[in-house]
């Protein structure tokens, strides 16, 4: 009697196992292209942090050791009481010493969906963690350049519910750490008011949100950003109210797909998040999935638009109308100008100028996850002629056109 308890205790390990295995198999490596544009992410992650754990206890269950695998998830749980997905995997560890388990929850009346859910957090959070790459030295291809006094930059990914902090760290983007995100319950891309979805593109975080203002669904704050910008206008996409920000104080994380649109942090990941938040300044890019270029890739995609930014300065230095209109897109706005109100207007201006004299300065150029070759430059513009003196903020829209550089916006920042 005693040999078939022990037998059948062992199915019923065995089985936990195997079931636990193909959520790693889930999450297992994912191939990178050797292309200039790469989906390989960085290298650094913390070995502390929930899914090292996750990985960690994931590993005792492969290896059968059910036990140590009990201690690691009390440990995870003491350290984050409200950790749905930890109390998940406890509840089966349970299970398994009194009968068989043949997936991944088997919390007994659950919602099937709410199931489901913490098996695609599960995998979400065991992808980035063990999708790690050899080398740190690839960066997001939309940093091109920060501003002196952007002391730092995010990069979401969506499809791996992921957020990358940056560091300016003399010009060059310096992995600093990553975050595990929920983001729109109907994904990426966003058109519209009320569909769903977080959009994807270059924004800024506008202001701070206090948990008072906001309330405790939020978390521990909320830092909203600029959508719909410039060139979601332009688009004819609209919308409000896409946030960064926490979660309830009786949740840990929510699943990937869960918000009305925002990025959402665990309020720990948060906390640590704003200290290097700056409002009005710190870049939020948004993709639906990352792509990273080697440091020398990164650089001449860098050298080619800044020289092709220069040379639009110069030619207007020359004040040569043909060589200087020669910059601007067909497709090029204003404000309140087309391309040919515009032309007619610098044609006029132009006519009274003896000599121009034009210095750009702190200058930040990120290109757009979308579709459209785009890229958003701002810079500090110092105006000198023999009859006007002005300084001000710029912001322009490069994009490719006829496989050229051209402004398709220009207005102030």
């Amino acid at each position: 009697m005693a040999h078939t308890t022990g037998t059948r205790r062992l199915i019923r390990r065995a089985a936990l196992a195997i079931t636990l295995i193909s959520v790693c198999a889930a999450a297992g490596s994912v191939a990178v292209t050797a292309t200039n544009a790469s989906s390989r992410p960085p290298a650094t992650f913390s070995d502390s942090g929930p899914e090292a754990q996750l990985s960690r206890i994931l590993t005792e269950i492969e290896k059968n050791r059910l036990d140590t695998a009990f201690e690691q998830t009390e440990v995870l749980l003491k350290q984050y009481p409200n950790f749905r997905l930890a109390h998940l995997i406890k509840g089966d560890l349970l299970l398994a010493r009194s009968m068989p388990i043949s997936t991944f929850g088997n919390a007994r009346n659950a919602p099937q969906e709410r199931l489901a859910d913490l098996r695609e957090e599960v995998i979400a959070r065991l992808k980035a963690y063990r999708n790690r790459a050899a080398t740190a030295d690839y960066v997001p291809r939309y940093l091109l350049q920060m501003k002196s006094d952007q002391k730092h930059a995010i990069v979401v990914d969506t499809q791996k519910s992921r957020l990358y902090l940056y560091q300016n760290d003399n010009g060059r983007p310096r992995f600093v750490a990553d975050y595990y995100i929920s983001h729109g319950k109907l994904g990426a891309d966003k058109r519209r008011e009320g569909d769903k979805k977080t959009p994807t593109g270059v924004y800024h975080v506008t202001s701070s949100l206090s948990p008072q203002k906001v309330g405790d669904f939020y978390g521990t704050g909320a830092f909203p950003i600029n959508y719909p910008n410039e060139w979601d206008k332009r688009q004819g996409r609209n919308g409000h109210g896409i946030w960064l920000h926490g979660t309830p104080s009786d949740t840990f994380s929510r699943p990937p797909k869960a918000s009305d649109g925002c990025v959402v942090l665990s309020n720990v990941d948060l906390d640590s998040l704003a200290k290097n938040l700056q409002i009005g300044l710190t870049p939020v890019i948004i993709s639906n999935s990352i792509e990273w270029l080697s440091l020398d890739d990164w650089q001449n995609e860098r050298n080619a638009l800044n020289m092709k930014i220069d040379e639009w300065r110069s030619d207007w230095e020359s004040r040569d109308i043909n060589r200087y209109l020669k910059h601007y897109s067909k497709k090029f706005r204003t404000n309140d100008q087309n391309l040919e109100q515009y032309a007619n207007q610098k044609r006029q201006v132009n006519a009274g100028k003896e000599w121009i004299k034009v210095k750009l300065s702190n200058m930040s150029m990120f290109r757009d996850p979308g579709k459209d070759e785009l890229v958003i430059v701002t810079f500090e513009q110092h105006y000198q002629s023999n009859n006007l003196n002005n300084q001000m903020k710029k912001s322009q829209y490069w994009i490719r056109e006829d496989g050229a550089w051209k402004i398709v916006f220009e207005g102030a920042a």
